[in-house]
């Protein structure tokens, strides 16, 4: 593998060889997906057997006929189990002879333990999540020792985003850093999904419990707290996506990228459409009880509400996503990282498949990292990462000027673009 990363901008997105997997006791390796019959979960699953048809999958879930219908597409490698996590002897069982667990059974949000993650550790396996709440993220940190000690290898927060778009900004601050570019002072993470991005109710459930948390963000080194979805922008996603607003959210991210890359400014935004559901959201934040968005099963009451009419506007705005990660540093250079694919529920996964194989094959050291973390993957390894994570985009750009890649970009004379 080469020391940098190659080369950072994709037209067509080449298709890795896959290299080989390393199991326990030799043979295929064994991977269980958590949530397997989920839309993360199963995508998780697709992505990772087409990148590696040697894998033995275990779809996990509490529907059968669901993971039945899945292994049926996934080929002989696969089987079903069914799993209840919250049953420890039931899961220790089942990770009995596993090499890595993928923990995709969200929403992560309100979740006050990590049994997956002590179930892993207590039975030497490998673990990943898809985390993408910040209590949740930083619980699991806790287990770092108990992971050192146990040998076991583990990231948290390692989907799409977050995840992908932390190794995104990771590079764009190690280069700036090598170049002499200055000192990295301001990291913005910037996502955008057509409607749910064919997700589903599990991410309806997750936007609704991030609504009722108070939105951290850093400034010049000072931890903030914000209201959620407030601070519109109006932001460039460049070809395929163009320009949507985006709004502040509580995102794990922007903890993890303050205190391991050491940028003193950051923060995170999301946007949706069509554009109305991001008045709804801000409808919800006014007039919705704080307390009701922190209570799962009130949560879950909203969900059953809103699907359906989510669910019909999701045929119609179609499930695009695309994340704008940029980085700002003290001589006054800017450089961005962007990412689009048509199909969300389909790049979540195969993000998540790209992170799955990098601990299997052997890049992630013992303890719980996050992914910009160079003990999670390492340097060497993120060129690797971001080309399989980066399959199917139709907009692939690393380390850029964001003039270069924007819609509309602005000239201020003699042809200099801003």
């Amino acid at each position: 593998m080469a020391s940098s990363l190659i080369p950072y901008y994709y037209a067509a997105t080449p298709t890795p060889t896959p290299s080989p997997s390393v199991a326990k006791n030799g043979g295929k390796a064994r991977v269980l997906v958590l949530g397997g019959t989920g839309r993360v979960g199963g995508s998780t699953a697709t992505a990772l057997s087409k990148l590696c048809p040697s894998l033995h999958i275990l779809v996990a879930g509490r529907n059968r006929e669901k993971g039945a219908a899945l292994v049926s597409t996934l080929g002989r490698n696969s089987e079903f189990v069914e799993v209840d996590i919250d049953n420890a002897a039931m899961l220790e069982a089942t990770l009995t002879g596993v090499d890595l667990v993928v923990h995709a059974a969200g929403p992560f949000q309100q979740k006050n333990n990590c049994k997956v993650l002590e179930a892993a550790i207590s039975t030497k396996t490998a673990y990943l999540d898809v985390c993408d709440d910040t209590n949740y993220a930083m619980r699991a940190k806790s287990y770092h020792k108990e992971a050192l000690s146990a040998s076991v290898p583990a990231i948290t927060t390692c989907g799409i985003y977050p995840g992908v778009s932390n190794v995104m900004a990771a590079e764009l601050v190690r280069i700036a850093r090598s170049e002499s570019a200055g000192e990295p002072e301001r990291l913005r993470f910037f996502y955008y999904t057509a409607g749910t991005g064919g997700a589903g109710p599990t991410i309806l459930a997750t936007s609704f419990l991030l609504l009722g948390e108070d939105v951290v963000a850093y400034n010049k080194g000072e931890k903030i707290k914000l209201k959620p979805y407030s601070g519109m922008l109006n932001i460039d996603f460049g070809r395929g996506v163009g320009k949507k607003d985006v709004y502040l959210l509580n995102l794990p991210e922007v903890r993890s990228a303050h205190e391991i890359l050491g940028v003193p400014t950051v923060s995170a935004r999301f946007g949706t459409s069509p554009f109305f559901w991001n008045w709804g959201m801000e409808a919800v934040v006014n007039f919705v009880p704080a307390e009701s968005l922190r209570d799962r099963s009130k949560v879950q009451g909203l969900v059953k509400l809103f699907d359906p009419l989510v669910r019909a506007f999701d045929g119609i705005a179609g499930e695009r996503v695309s994340m704008r990660v940029e980085l700002e540093c003290s001589n006054g250079r800017s450089s961005l990282g962007l990412f689009t694919h048509r199909r969300l529920s389909v790049s979540a996964g195969i993000s998540t498949a790209a992170f799955a194989l990098a601990i299997l094959e052997g890049s992630t050291q013992p303890g719980v990292w996050f992914p910009e973390e160079q003990e999670g993957i390492p340097v060497e390894a993120r060129a690797l990462l971001l080309e399989r994570a980066a399959q199917g985009t139709i907009n692939f750009v690393m380390n850029k000027p964001p003039w270069m890649v924007e819609t509309d970009p602005k000239e201020v004379g003699l042809g200099i673009y801003v």
